[in-house]
Parts: structure tokens; sequence; C-alpha cells
């Protein structure tokens, strides 16, 4: 027979017992394929380090705090196993605090973590039911250390760890193996000395958008809208709740800018910047291809190599293409206030402060028991720009500026997704718990807490000319092609033994 009919054999016989099982999985949805998160073309080859989002408001049922979510690996398909979504290990995760104008650092919160693993003989992420974050059964953990860094003109004065070894809440995997998630939650909930509060673990994506945008603006004729496109997805989430006063200058100066980013070690040990982040959208649709990697390795101080993106922005132009709506006037002075300086009035951080891309928030105004999700655009000051909460529509909100609403030129424009899929919970960290892994119908003929033996009995009988009786067929060809394999290398081993 030889090699060349031994190959020629096997995958022959994969082949029957694979085809039938692609055709069982294309009668299933699959996961959605968008670009948010995304945002520049190397981090989008590295999840673990890529910044999707940064939000930072005024806590609601602690307005003299303020609460910091920053969130990394996008699309984090909750059923991801057996290796689920883990915090890199040779990164420092940063949020940065400028708290006078001058786009250099005054403060620096770092999260690094630690991966635990209990049995490495063991394939699964827990091996049995787990209870508490201390479960023998949650066989790879991961911990954290937070430093406070304190700087002045950007130069490292000195650093204070504020929390070690803090347990991380693991990737949701079921319910079979977690059946009190939010147990395991509350666990991962630590306080600081000094009054901070900090959580890092698994959660809901909090952000809600249509991403069919890239589909030449929802498919050229507005047919494309009113899909959260990041619905059931998860991500990796570090939230952290601080004293107003450890932040700000003074009472007197109650505006912070914030902005997150990640450094990645290289193999000589040094920390390299790979990611960076701070209002949303800018490094997505204002940055152009030739500028993405470059402000993700880049620091606020530098950010006037990037001022004509704003100034001169590409989206207006596009939209005024494909829709025939007129693009506002240049230089758009306006989007210069929003991303880079500040509304005048708002939430500028000083008279002459350094324009550069981040999060501005002014923690003197306070939170409101109904925010509206246009934030600032519908009179509501607690909301985008000023600061980001989990609730504000940032997709809406960012279409009409950039159509300029803020000039004059009133317009409703949106993608008609105006809330996020989970409801956010009402105290810290506040983002929804993470979608299951378990998530989905139960199997056909099987009720819920049916034991393994029925269900699996009952779906494979009492069924015809539907998935279940297709995922048989499948196993049964795969069956017979593991023995065709089989009779084929004890032919092909008999007559390797032959003398001749």
């Amino acid at each position: 027979m030889g090699r060349k009919g031994l190959v020629t054999l096997i995958c022959g016989a994969l082949a029957t017992g694979g085809i039938t099982a692609v055709g069982v999985a294309a009668l299933e949805p699959g996961a959605a394929s968008a670009s948010s998160h995304r945002e520049a073309p190397l981090i989008s080859g590295t999840p673990q380090y890529d910044n999707t989002d940064l939000y930072a408001f005024v806590s609601p049922d602690k307005p003299d705090t303020t609460t910091i979510v920053s969130d990394v690996i996008p699309f984090e398909e909750p059923a991801g196993g057996p290796n689920f979504y883990q915090f890199a290990d040779d990164a420092q995760y940063d949020i940065h605090i400028d708290n006078n104008g001058d786009a250099l650092d005054d403060l620096i919160f770092r999260y690094t973590f630690k991966t635990q693993i209990k049995n490495k003989k063991s394939f699964l992420y827990n091996t049995g039911v787990v209870n508490n974050l201390t479960d023998p059964d949650l066989n790879v953990t991961q911990s954290y250390n937070l430093d406070l860094i304190k700087l002045k003109k950007g130069k490292e004065q000195y650093k204070t760890r504020i929390a070690s070894d803090v347990p991380a809440a693991p990737s949701n995997v079921g319910k079979a193996s977690m059946p009190d998630y939010a147990k395991l939650r509350s666990q991962a909930i630590y306080k600081t000395a000094g009054g901070a509060v900090t959580f890092a673990g698994q959660a809901d994506d909090p952000f809600f958008a249509d991403l069919r945008v890239f589909d030449l603006l929802y498919g050229g004729n507005l047919s494309e809208v009113g899909n959260d496109t990041l619905k059931g997805y998860n991500v990796n989430t570090m939230a952290l709740q601080v004293p107003n006063d450890l932040i700000r200058q003074s009472a007197k100066h109650p505006t912070v800018g914030i902005y997150a980013t990640t450094q990645r070690r290289n193999a000589q040990g040094y920390y390299t910047q790979v990611s960076r982040l701070g209002n949303p959208l800018v490094n997505e649709v204002v940055n152009p291809q030739k500028d993405k990697d470059k402000f993700n390795a880049s620091q606020p101080k530098d950010d006037a190599q990037f001022l004509k993106n704003v100034t001169n922005p590409e989206l207006p132009k596009l939209i005024q293409a494909i829709y025939n709506i007129k693009a506002p006037s240049e230089p758009r002075n306006d989007l210069v206030s929003v991303f880079l300086t500040g509304v005048k009035g708002l939430n500028t951080l000083q008279p002459y402060a350094q324009p550069s891309e981040m999060l501005r928030l002014n923690t003197s105004i306070k939170p409101t028991a109904k925010p509206k999700r246009l934030g600032v655009l519908d009179g509501d000051n607690a909301g985008f720009p000023n600061g980001r909460r989990l609730t504000d529509d940032v997709i809406d909100e960012a279409l009409q500026v950039v159509e300029g609403e803020l000039v004059g030129s009133k317009n409703d424009l949106g993608d008609a997704v105006d809330k996020n899929d989970k409801s956010f919970e009402k105290y810290f960290p506040y983002v929804a718990e993470p979608t299951s892994g378990s998530r989905g119908a139960l199997a056909k003929g099987t009720a819920s807490g049916s034991t393994t033996k029925s269900a699996l009995g009952d779906a494979l009988t009492g069924s015809s000319g539907n998935n279940t009786m297709l995922i048989a067929g499948s196993a049964a060809a795969g069956a017979a092609g593991v023995l065709l394999i089989g009779t084929a290398f004890g032919r092909w081993r008999r007559r390797m033994q032959r003398p001749y």
C-alpha cells in the first residue's frame, strides 16, 4: 500500500466524517465579524494588549469618587474554551491622569497580572464545579498587583503598591461549572488602603453599536442599522474607583484628563507601549491608516502631529459622498474642543492647557438620577464628552457632532442602537456580568434538570430531519473513518514488517 496510499486513505476517512459536520455547523449562526475595538493594524493581531474602551464618570452612588473602567480583549466568545480569556502576564495596563493640563502624566495606576495553573496535566480551565475564587477546581487563576505612580512634569517621583495579589474574576465558563457567578465576581472586588476600590475580571462588553457602519456607512442606504453587533460578547475589565481628591489638582481645579495604555515586555525585558485609548472612536475613524500604529505608540504631549486628522476629518466627506449631506466647513475647531481641549465652561483643564487627546472629566459635576444617552448634546452635562458613562450612546453622539451639531447643523444621525443589551449594575464595578459560556437553547428533547444520560438518549432518538440527526450521522461517519484509519494502519504496519 505504501505511505502515499496510507495518507490518501486517511484523508478520505477524515473527509467522510468531516464534510457532514461542516454542513451541520453551517446551519447555525456564526460569530460576528466586525472592526470596532480593533483600531489599528498591529494591535488587532494581539487582543490581550488591545484597549477596547475607556469610561470615566463620577460614581452615581458615591459622588465623592470617580470610577474608571478600562477594557481589553475585544469580541470574547463566551464559550471560547478550553483556553479562556486572560490578562497578559507580560503587560503593564496603565490608567493615566493629567490634572493640570500640560499633557504630561501626574498619576498612573498600573495593573500587572500573574497566571497560576494548579494542574498542568489537565486541559481544563476548571476541573469541577467552582464555588469560590480559592476553589481547588478552578484550575487556571489570575492575580494582580496595583501600583500608584506619582509623577512631576512626566517624570516618576515614587511608586506605591496599593494592592497585592488580588484575585481576578474568572471567565464565565457556564452554569454547570460556575452556578453562582455573581458570588465569584463579588469576591473579586477589593478595597485598597486609601479608600480606592478595584476589580479585574471578565464582564459583558458595555459598548453598544451597530458596527455595520464599516459597510460603507450602514449599507449605503441606512438599511443596515438597529443591530447591536457586540451583543453576547465579553471583554476583560479593570475597574477602579478612587476619591476625587486623589486624582484632581484641587476643588478649584476639578477637571482631570484620563487615558489608558498597554505596554508589552519584549525579549530584552523592556516594556514598549503598544496600545493607547482616550476618547472613543478617535483611532478607529478619525486617524487614517498611516497614523493608527503611530498613535498607539505615542503620548498626548506629541498629539500636535495628529491635529489635521481632527480639523480635516475624513468621515464627513464620506457621509457627503454617500448620503449627500453637506460636510461642515473646515477647519473643524468644534471637534478640537471635543477631542483635544475640552469644552469651554464644562471640562477644560486649565485656561491654557496643551491640546491632547484624552477623556476629560469635571469631577465637580454631580451625577444625575436619570442620565440621558446623548449626554451634553441633550443638556446632561454629566455625560459624554464630559467623561464617558457606560450608558452614553457615543456612536450617535459622535455621528451628530461630526456632522456639525455643535456648529448649527442640527441632525439626528444614529445607528438605532440606543442602549446595551444588558442592564448595568447600580454599584461598583457597574459593568454587567459576562455572558455565560452555556448560553443558548438546550438540546432537542431535553429539559432543564435532565441527566446527561436521558438528555443524550432523548436527543439522539425520536427526532428526524433535524440538526441532531445530522450530528448523529456525522458522528457515525467519523467513527467509520476512525475504523478505516485503523484498518489501513494495520495493513501498512504488516507490510512494513515483511522481509521484502
